[in-house]
């Protein structure tokens, strides 16, 4: 996939989060501040238009892009803890035109190092780590069997749906969610559930656009 078909999955993606604003803000009005959706929506449609028409030499210039961008534009936690998801899997990476499914293995698997880091949360705490690691243990299972890019996205959804949907037998142990105690099992998480969006968006792209 080139720098071009990235970006369009990328557009893909933006439009599928903006798409999810109410949603999102009906998960998180449940166990949350009601904000989630909101962000969300602000930090995608300034995705859009950051990526709109343009060029981009190289993969990691583009996801420098989107990280940057939402960190810029959605502020708090969020904005960070989605931007990290962007940004921290290229730092200090060699530039590539062509991203192949081991590459963005790498990506995401060391944004997720890099996300566990900052925010502390592991798998079972009921944040979007819950949805994030299996879905970049499908892209390093595809990658490992050798499977397509489609295949692999597939993969990385799937995973990330699961962790979605396992985050509503947890109780969280960050944000106003925790305050919630036992009585936030059976909700899922906003963030868990913005995740699932995003990897969802990217492989539905792919199984339509190559």
């Amino acid at each position: 996939m080139n720098t071009r078909q990235l970006r369009d999955m990328f557009l893909s993606v933006a439009h599928k989060v903006v798409e999810s604003e109410d949603f999102l803000t009906e998960i998180d009005l449940k166990i949350g501040d009601g904000d989630h959706g909101f962000g969300m929506a602000l930090g995608f449609k300034a995705v859009k238009t950051a990526l709109e028409g343009k060029d981009f030499p190289t993969v990691e210039a583009l996801f420098q892009e989107v990280g940057m961008t939402l960190l810029d534009t959605m502020g708090g936690a969020s904005g960070v803890l989605f931007g990290t998801m962007f940004i921290s899997g290229v730092a200090k990476q060699e530039p590539h035109e062509e991203a192949d499914l081991a590459l963005l293995a790498g990506i995401f698997r060391r944004a997720l190092e890099a996300l566990k880091r900052r925010g502390k949360a592991r798998v079972g705490d009921k944040t979007m780590v819950d949805a994030f690691e299996p879905a970049a243990a499908g892209l390093e299972e595809g990658a490992a069997k050798g499977v397509s890019l489609k295949e692999g996205l597939a993969l990385c959804a799937d995973g990330a749906k699961k962790g979605m949907e396992y985050t509503r037998e947890c109780v969280a142990r960050f944000g106003r969610a925790k305050s919630y105690g036992t009585k936030a099992i059976g909700l899922q998480d906003a963030g868990a559930t913005s995740v699932w969006i995003i990897f969802q968006a990217m492989s539905d792209w792919a199984s339509e656009n190559i």
